[in-house]
């Protein structure tokens, strides 16, 4: 069973994620907030849109960031999100921080869609269940 995140724990990573490391809070878009939570399970004629759980990260690091949901810290957000669905469903991301922090710039900058995401997303991270 797939452990999705609610909009509160959203709103309470990001209240932590600005007061570590500065920004202003603030939702931007409480629309884009509500679909950011709901993109992730999205069924469409009775087929999930997104079925592996890298995938569904991959919309969760996405949209945060392309919607521009919060008034600062989207890209911070948008990782650390992703990062926390991933553990939830046995999934550890391996990544540096550094290059967590230059994929995410890339997202913003060059547009990547949810597999390109999705594809660096399971190359770095590992399944943490598979021992």
């Amino acid at each position: 069973m797939i452990r999705y995140l609610e909009i509160d724990e959203i709103l309470e990573l990001h209240f932590w994620i600005i007061e570590d490391f500065g920004g202003s809070h603030g939702v931007r878009d409480e629309l884009g907030l509500k679909s950011l939570v709901a993109a992730p399970q999205t069924v469409v004629f009775g087929e999930e849109q997104y079925v592996s759980v890298h995938e569904k990260a991959a919309v969760y690091l996405r949209n945060c960031i392309a919607d521009h949901i919060f008034t600062d810290g989207n890209k911070r957000t948008a990782v650390t999100i992703a990062g926390i669905f991933l553990a939830r469903n046995g999934w550890r991301m391996t990544a540096a921080a550094v290059e967590l922090e230059n994929f995410a710039v890339r997202v913003a900058t060059d547009h990547l869609d949810i597999d390109a995401i999705a594809d660096w997303l399971e190359r770095h991270s590992r399944d943490v269940l598979m021992v």
